[in-house]
């Protein structure tokens, strides 16, 4: 009698949508249970006579294959066409609930680290529910090879022995997979409580290619694009790289999950050993120039062509160069480099070194006597400069003499920041002689043979933005500034007209910092800020850009994208609520007045009216006493008559009677 199908087993995997994630669901949802190596694909064919289009094919259930399930990396993705189900958990209870449904839970934390605290807190819920186990359930953690990284051979001399199950008790991770390595050991633990019921594997994977590429994918794209003559080597490209491919990577856990092995801990690695070396000069001569290029490891970093960028803003006092130059530093990711906070710095540093070589002082062992000789020196040095800094300042009335703010300046500039990513002077060097000392070479020997001075184009600044403005436009502009913002800078009235007649005097003369450049061939760039009206200078950083380029720094990843937009709008949002909060507050107190103004007003309008009802009263007193003295007893008397007599028309009786009983008609 022929069996009947196998029947189908759910899994649980994490971020379906992930490379490593959406290749293992692809591959399971076509493998039947029990049957390693085989899938639905197969029996698919055998049954193509059978006239069923494709669509229908994939539109019924597939009896005996393994039921994909489980959560997306990202909630707006799609769900995968593989999968039964994606969940968006906003839980802990109800994703328990979730893996309580599934006969085996696949949890990968090669690709998102944030996953482990996760897996580990899945695997630990799993355990406490053991008793309530309907069938017995299968977990397991997909790990790195790189929890392996620090561990030491067997033989040195002979790399190709294999590690032990000794060694494997030895392991050392990498110090940046400490908790994956950590990870793998609670899972382990946990399976070791009632093996029938829940079993647990581990799988330390290498590092995952094929099916669109994860980690090679960066040589595979330089190759296609073919935009360099070769692809680039990383240091001496001699390491062995421990690798998988993805889909051999899911065959494995595919035969997990039949077999159950004895062994619970298992290196899901390729047998053959290649060097980086071997793997990229594989890729260049089958996709790419078929050529490789060594370069140093640190370069690795540098995949893009990061240079960096340096720019100096000049211009009058007023004019707005903090506020540009702190805009292109947001946009270009430079350094801002400020005057007095550079003097800041420096003595903060200085004084930092010499007060931390008198701590250190009384620990000093005789084993580090050279190196103790080179940093005394370094200290005496700090020292020396840190007096010469303080005697400066207190001779100056707190300013520095330009030799040390060179110094300080030249430092900041040759600090590796500045050299990596760039820097925006702000307003410096103001004078030519400030310049050449800034920027020259400190030999002067070449310079003199050449009438071109021989800059340090490590630190000689590449665009020059020069800011101009009419005296009257930068007064009207400081006199029209908040006095919040005026206090104790020197925007105040005497300061600024001091320093703004120093800066035209210092840009009169044959020699200015401008015609430094311009001998440098470096040609500054005006821009006269009253052409745009624009107090917050977005048209004139719009303008800078334009003229300056793209940027060279490291751009911002789609996860800061994200971040960014969702802080914009959620600032957005503030600001809408905070609006109209505003708004209702002043509508309620404007109600508030008119309802205390109506009430005013209605004890006015009755206090009148009263005024008025006296008034006609008062009015009406002498008119009152008149009638009833002369009026009201003859109309009594002619009222009574007309009752006695009874005339066919009492109006035309009483009238006639008062006309001639009136005491007033003689």
């Amino acid at each position: 009698m022929a069996a009947g199908p196998a029947p189908s087993a759910r899994v649980f995997l994490n971020h379906l949508d992930s490379y490593c994630g959406r290749s293992i669901g692809e591959y399971l949802s076509r493998c039947v249970v029990g049957a390693s190596l085989e899938s639905v694909a197969a029996e698919e064919e055998e049954e193509e006579d059978e006239n069923n289009s494709v669509a229908e094919v994939f539109s019924k259930p597939k009896e005996g294959v393994y039921q994909v399930v489980g959560t997306l990396s990202k909630p707006e993705s799609a769900k995968p066409h593989f999968a039964e189900e994606t969940y968006a958990v906003s839980s802990r209870e109800e994703l328990l609930s979730h893996l309580l449904e599934c006969k085996v839970v696949l949890y990968n934390i090669t690709e998102d680290a944030n996953q482990i605290e996760e897996a580990t807190w899945a695997a630990s819920a799993l355990h406490m529910e053991i008793a309530h186990f309907a069938t017995p359930k299968l977990f397991i953690l997909i790990s790195t090879i790189m929890s392996w990284a620090k561990s030491k051979l067997p033989d040195p001399e002979d790399p190709e022995i294999p590690f032990t199950d000794e060694d494997y008790r030895r392991r050392k991770a990498h110090p940046d997979f400490m908790d994956h390595i950590n990870a793998e050991k609670l899972i382990l633990k946990l399976g070791k409580t009632n093996k029938h019921k829940f079993s647990t594997y581990v799988v330390a994977s290498g590092h995952q290619y094929g099916a669109g590429e994860g980690l090679l994918h960066y040589f595979f794209k330089i190759g296609w694009l073919s935009e360099t003559p070769a692809i680039p080597v990383f240091g001496d490209g001699n390491n062995f790289i421990p690798t998988i491919h993805v889909v051999d990577l899911a065959a494995v856990l595919q035969n997990i999950a039949d077999h159950r092995p004895r062994s619970h801990y298992i290196l899901a690695v390729d047998a053959s050993m290649n060097t980086l070396q071997e793997l990229i000069k594989c890729i260049s001569k089958n996709v790419g120039p078929g050529k490789i290029e060594k370069i140093p490891k640190e370069n690795a970093f540098l995949s893009k062509e990061l240079t960096p960028l340096k720019v100096c803003i000049h211009g009058p006092p007023g004019v707005g160069k903090s506020t540009i130059a702190e805009e292109l530093c947001k946009h270009y990711k430079l350094h801002h480099i400020k005057i007095n906070d550079v003097i800041s710095e420096t003595i903060a540093n200085l004084e930092k070194v010499v007060v931390s070589k008198e701590l250190d002082s009384d620990s000093v062992g005789e084993e580090a006597e050279d190196d103790e000789e080179e940093e005394s020196k370094n200290v005496e040095a700090a020292q020396e400069l840190l007096s010469e800094i303080k005697e400066s300042m207190e001779q100056n009335s707190g300013h520095l003499d330009d030799q040390y703010i060179i110094k300080c300046v030249k430092d900041k500039l040759k600090s590796m920041p500045c050299r990596n990513q760039g820097y925006v002077l702000d307003g410096f060097p103001e004078t030519y002689d400030q310049a050449k000392d800034l920027f020259n070479l400190e030999s002067e020997d070449e310079e003199i043979k050449s009438k071109i001075p021989k800059c340090d184009t490590l630190i000689t600044p590449e665009f020059v933005i020069s800011l101009t403005a009419s005296d009257k436009f930068l007064i009207n502009r400081i006199i029209n500034l908040p006095e919040s913002v005026v206090a104790g800078t020197h925007y105040t009235q005497d300061r600024f007209l001091q320093s703004l007649n120093l800066f035209r005097e210092l840009n009169t003369e044959d020699e200015t910092v401008l015609n430094y450049f311009d001998e440098l061939e470096i040609h500054p760039q005006f821009i006269d800020v009253a052409k745009f009206e624009d107090p917050e200078n977005r048209f004139i950083v719009k303008e800078i850009i334009k003229e300056i380029g793209e940027p060279r720094n490291y751009g911002l990843t789609d996860e800061e994208k994200e971040i960014l937009e969702r802080k914009a709008a959620e600032e957005c949002l503030v600001k809408e609520a905070q609006e109209k909060a505003e708004q209702e507050r002043k509508e309620a107190e404007e109600r508030a007045e008119r309802m205390a103004n109506w009430e005013e007003w209605n004890k006015h309008l009755e206090e009148v009216k009263r005024q008025e009802q006296e008034l006609l009263e008062a009015q009406s007193i002498p008119l009152r006493n008149y009638l009833m003295k002369n009026v009201m007893p003859t109309l009594m008397q002619g009222i009574n008559e007309c009752c006695r007599i009874r005339p066919d028309d009492p109006v035309d009786f009483l009238a006639e009677y008062l006309f001639k009983n009136s005491p007033d008609i003689e």
